[in-house]
């Protein structure tokens, strides 16, 4: 709040009235400032949800120019009429100078209170999105969490449905299911509180799951995989694999006479493609797409490239992006 409306004819600005002002300036400014912060603090303390909204603002606006409005006036005043032999404010009308002063620190001190709550709604309104954020990656953790104790239990109860009929046909194959499975199991519960693992864990897994998927549909089923890159070098979410090809069994029907061909394949070193020819069979019940979903939303926390989901020539197509093995969890920039 630098005083323009001062016509020095010698150009000094070291002069008193100068001084003055520039000093009355920085003094008003920083009250105003201040004023407005503890004032801020206090009304959000005082707030059960914490917040700086319109209401409360026009509040804060009204109490901070009470306090700065006076002394203002009476720095001014002081200047002009009781110390004028000090601060030489020479002025033909005094009380328009000081009408003209006055003004001029209401302006400019309405516009650094003004300056001051746009920059604290600023800050509120990321620190908002931040909470909300977090909030929603823990929903999202949660509903992780309970998809993958529904898939551990299903997931078991058929398996060992299929051994017991193996145990009496079979006890060679039945010792390797039960390896399997065994493999399976360990490594849902190993890395249950995993988000994501590597490719190559992934695809040892799904190997494990395959061997015992063909042996319960015995023939009615097609899984094949080519993954031409290092899988050592990439991470996906854990279990998303297993989540798609049971989707895929899922929402199919399929038997010896009309198999289900499921194929993996890598892209280059970007993706990987899950896709399955569609034999859709009738839902008693429309489809909640939540494993979809999930996945989707898993790949939003660490990534922009988005899960594409296809449906053409026949064929359903699901490519999932591909994750470099030193990715850091970083906060969602934005709220989907």
């Amino acid at each position: 709040m630098v005083k323009l409306t001062i016509v020095h004819d010698d150009g000094n600005f070291l002069d008193p009235p100068a001084i003055f002002y520039y000093f009355s300036a920085f003094f008003l400014l920083m009250l105003s400032w201040e004023t407005n912060d503890w004032l801020i603090r206090r009304e959000m303390n005082s707030n059960i949800d914490k917040s700086l909204d319109v209401s409360n603002g026009f509040k804060i606006l009204g109490i901070n120019l009470s306090i700065v409005l006076p002394v203002a006036a009476f720095l001014y005043y002081l200047a002009i009429f009781e110390f004028e032999n000090i601060c030489k404010i020479d002025a033909d009308d005094p009380w328009l100078r000081f009408r003209i002063d006055f003004f001029r620190a209401a302006v400019l001190g309405l516009a650094a209170i003004l300056f001051n709550m746009f920059y604290y709604a600023l800050k509120q309104k990321k620190e908002l999105e931040n909470r909300m954020n977090k909030l929603k990656k823990e929903a999202m953790t949660s509903k992780y969490k309970s998809l993958k104790n529904q898939i551990s239990p299903h997931f078991l109860f058929n398996s060992l449905n299929t051994l017991t009929s193996l145990m009496y046909e079979d006890r060679d194959l039945a010792s390797d299911f039960v390896s399997r499975l065994a493999s399976c199991y360990r490594y849902i519960l190993d890395n249950r509180e995993e988000d994501l693992a590597s490719l190559e864990k992934e695809l040892s897994f799904l190997d494990s799951f395959i061997f015992m998927m063909n042996v319960r549909h015995e023939g009615a089923l097609s899984i094949n995989t080519h993954v031409s890159i290092n899988p050592k070098e990439y991470l996906i979410p854990t279990l998303a694999l297993q989540m798609l090809v049971e989707n895929a069994l899922k929402h199919n029907y399929y038997s010896k006479e009309q198999p289900l061909e499921i194929a993996i394949l890598s892209v280059n070193t970007s993706s990987i493609i899950i896709q399955n020819n569609m034999h859709v069979r009738k839902q008693k019940e429309k489809s909640t797409k939540l494993g979809l979903k999930n996945i989707q939303k898993r790949y939003a926390f660490y990534t922009n490239e988005k899960v594409k989901i296809e449906t053409q020539n026949g064929f359903f197509k699901v490519t999932i992006p591909l994750l470099s093995k030193d990715i850091k969890d970083v906060p969602m920039i934005k709220v989907s």
